[in-house]
């Protein structure tokens, strides 16, 4: 059963993705928060598997939660929920830690699947979005060298290039003439050596460090 945390500032929101999650027999919604502060709270309290999170909020805002909560060590998935499909505060939200983001007007089935596939720690949704979205705001922040990635081999450098551009396993797989379970592997040691959560976040490290160049396809 995935546990899952909603938090948004609107009742009718809420209310609405309670419904629509409790309808699922594999999700169970633990809990509720209308604020940053609270959604921290609840964390520690409820320990769910994912968090649906909201970025504008008063007294904390999603950002700032989402700091707060990956720094005390949490495994939740995080993901953002926004209005806009390249709102600045998420590629924010993504350096904070998040897992991803959905916009708030998605089908309900793509808001179920997103969950699930946070939960299950893969890449959320559209790889080309999360790129897209990177792309764009990585220029806007200092390249900082990550004396991390020297760690990887060859490989594992070409997966995570491959990563970052936005393919999934099956499809890295395919271009480099490896089995699925092979990059998965990989990918698995290559989260572990840089220290990151999922694969966003090796997407944000490799952008950031200049591995790979924004507009590079």
């Amino acid at each position: 059963m995935i546990r899952v945390l909603l938090v948004d500032d609107q009742p009718l929101v809420r209310t609405g993705l309670r419904t629509l999650l409790n309808e699922e027999p594999d999700l169970a919604v633990v809990g509720d928060a209308s604020d940053g502060e609270m959604a921290v709270a609840a964390v520690a309290e409820m320990t769910p598997d994912v968090v649906l999170m909201d970025i504008r909020m008063p007294v904390l805002d999603g950002l700032e939660a989402t700091r707060r909560i990956t720094k005390n060590g949490s495994a939740v998935r995080i993901v953002i929920l926004t209005t806009f499909d390249l709102d600045e505060y998420v590629f924010q939200a993504l350096r904070a830690g998040a897992s991803g983001f959905l916009l708030k007007d998605a089908p309900a089935d793509e808001i179920v699947r997103a969950i699930r596939i946070a939960a299950a720690g893969e890449a959320l949704l559209a790889p080309s979005v999360t790129r897209r979205l990177i792309e764009r705001f990585s220029g806007q922040t200092p390249r900082t060298e990550a004396p991390r990635l020297r760690e990887l081999t060859e490989r594992e450098r070409e997966v995570l290039l491959l990563v970052a551009r936005g393919f999934s396993n099956s499809e890295i797989a395919a271009r480099l003439f490896l089995g699925e379970t092979t990059v998965k592997t990989h990918v698995a040691h290559i989260l572990g050596k840089l220290g990151v959560r999922d694969r966003v976040q090796a997407v944000v490290l490799a952008y950031e460090s200049g591995l790979v160049e924004p507009n590079l396809h």
